[in-house]
This record gives structure tokens, sequence and C-alpha cells, in this order.
């Protein structure tokens, strides 16, 4: 016969009870046993967050304000480089008015010793009546007189003193009966005087001279139409005339062919004296050449006239010598 052994089992039911009412009771010991908040904690809590949040908002601001100084400083920067750049451009103009400043004076003087050689050259007929062969004179008693000029684009570069030498040829002669202007090509300055005088007045001087200093017409640089179409259409034996050639460069091929044609022109056919004095001034400008003074110089000395040879410095005549 078999003995039954019953199986012993360690953990039964009522154990784990008692396990689990002891481990509930040291808990709510636990509990029991655990300090309450100390008030005084919690107030410093709340402090060091206001203080968080009042340091987070003073941080905004500061970040704002800093942002607003950026913007200020990059405007401030860009006011100082536009200043900068404005002194800049004052200095440059005020360089350039200081050129041009000295440049006027350099040619008020030049123009004063043009004006003294010009007068001191000048036969007046109240003063003489022979022409001074070494000092190259001008006689001034012509009663009419015609400036021939070259409008090239290299004497329009030194139009201001071109300008001012043929006012000065004018001053030398106090009191004519009438004048004409015309370019070398024959082309008169004011078109409703071609083939007549303008009477000389002083008002009437002063309106020819502004319309002559904006004068701006075709020219080949030479100035042999112009010379025939003065000695055809206004040279008469009736008449004193002095023609004045102003230019810098003759651009023909030929100068015996120019001579013999002035000398056949600029010839009383009964008589055989000359209708016109013929003078000539010559100025130096960048595209020069000797070709104008070769030619002006036969031909002023041919027809009782004087060439004049103004020198070139810096685009002003700053006095004359004579040929």
């Amino acid at each position: 016969m078999k003995l039954r052994r019953h199986n012993i089992e360690i953990f039964t039911i009522s154990f784990l009870d008692i396990i689990s009412s002891a481990f509930a009771a040291v808990v709510l010991l636990v509990l029991i046993s655990k300090p309450l908040p100390n008030p005084l904690d919690l107030g410093a809590t709340e402090s060091l967050l206001k203080q968080v949040v009042s340091a987070e908002s003073q941080l905004s601001d500061s970040a704002r304000e800093l942002e607003k100084k950026r913007q200020e400083l990059a405007r401030l920067q860009q006011i100082n480089s536009l200043l900068q750049a404005s002194e800049k451009g004052a200095r440059k103009e005020m360089g350039d008015k200081t050129n041009q400043l000295e440049k006027l004076d350099g040619d008020l003087d030049g123009l004063s010793l043009v004006q003294s050689s010009l007068n001191r050259a000048s036969i007046r007929p109240s003063s003489a009546t022979v022409r001074d062969e070494e000092v190259g004179g001008i006689p001034v008693d012509s009663d009419y007189i015609i400036f021939i000029v070259d409008t090239s684009g290299s004497m329009l570069q030194i139009w201001n003193s071109v300008s001012k030498t043929v006012l000065n040829v004018l001053k030398i002669h106090p009191k004519v009966k009438g004048f004409q202007i015309m370019n070398d090509n024959g082309m008169p300055l004011i078109s409703s005087y071609s083939g007549k005088w303008i009477r000389d007045t002083p008002q009437r001087r002063k309106s020819v001279m502004n319309v002559f200093g904006a004068w701006k017409s075709a020219s080949n640089s030479s100035p042999v139409e112009g010379l025939e179409v003065a000695l055809k259409k206004y040279a008469k034996p009736n008449i004193s005339l002095s023609i004045y050639i102003f230019g810098d460069d003759y651009t023909g091929a030929s100068y015996d062919a120019v001579i013999d044609s002035v000398d056949a022109l600029n010839r009383n056919k009964i008589t055989g004296k000359k209708l016109a004095k013929i003078h000539a001034v010559g100025f130096m400008s960048n595209y020069a050449t000797n070709r104008f003074s070769i030619l002006m110089r036969e031909v002023t000395q041919r027809n009782g006239g004087t060439f004049l040879a103004l020198p070139y410095d810096q685009n002003r005549a700053t006095g004359m010598r004579f040929q």
C-alpha cells in the first residue's frame, strides 16, 4: 500500500495576504511620516520665478534696444559715407573752380597783353599816317572791317580766346561805318546781313558778339572761300576796307593759286590799287600747323596787312608776337 504524500506549498494565499498587509502598513507609515512642505520654500520659489521672468523681460527689452542701436549705427554709417562722398565731390569741384579761376586769370593777363600789343601796333589816324614796318603796325583808319573766322572743331576748343581777340580787334577800331563777320567758307554770322554791312553801334557790337560766342558752323579750315566772298561782295573802290582772317590751319593743296587769286580779286581794275588791307591772326590750337602762317604771311605782305601769331599755352593766349 502506497503512502500518500501531501504537496506542501510554501507561499499560500494566507501568507501573501500577510505580506501585502505588512507592505501596505510600511507605505502608510512612510506617508504619515513625510513632512509637509515649508511655506517659506514656496515663497522663495515664487520669488525666483518672478526674477527669472523679469530677467527674461529685461533681456528682451535689451535685445530690442540693441537692435535699434544697430539700425541707428547703420543709418549713421550710411550718412557718414554720403557726407564723405559729398566732401570728396566738393573738394573736386573746388579744385575745378580753382583751376578755372587760374585759367581765367591767365586769359585776362594774356588778353591784356593782346590788347596792349594791338594798341601798340596800331596806327590811329589822329596820331600817325606812316606804317611802322618793323613793328608790323595795323592801320585802323578803315571805314569798314570784315572778320573771316575759321569755325572748325580745333578753333571751337579755344573759342573763348577767339571771341575775346575779335572783340579786342574791334576795340582798336573805335568807330567804323559798318562791319561783317563770316566763317572761312564765306557763310555770314547773321544770314539776314548776307551781302550787307552791319551798322556799327555799341549795342549792335554787343548783340553781335553774343551771337558770335555761341556760333557753330561747318568749316573746312581754309580761309580761301571766305576771302573770295569778302573781296567779291564787299570790296569796292570807293570805300576803305580792312579784312581780318582768324585761323589755325590751312587745308588747301596750293599756296600759289590762292595768292594769285587774291592778287587778282583785291585790285582796282582801273587804278591797280588794292581794294582792301588784309590782316591775319594765327591761333595755336591742338591741331594747328604752320601751313596757315606760311600762307597768311605771304597774303598779308602782298596786301598791305600784318600777320599776328598768338602763342598757345593750355588753350589760352598769353601774349603776342609779330611776324
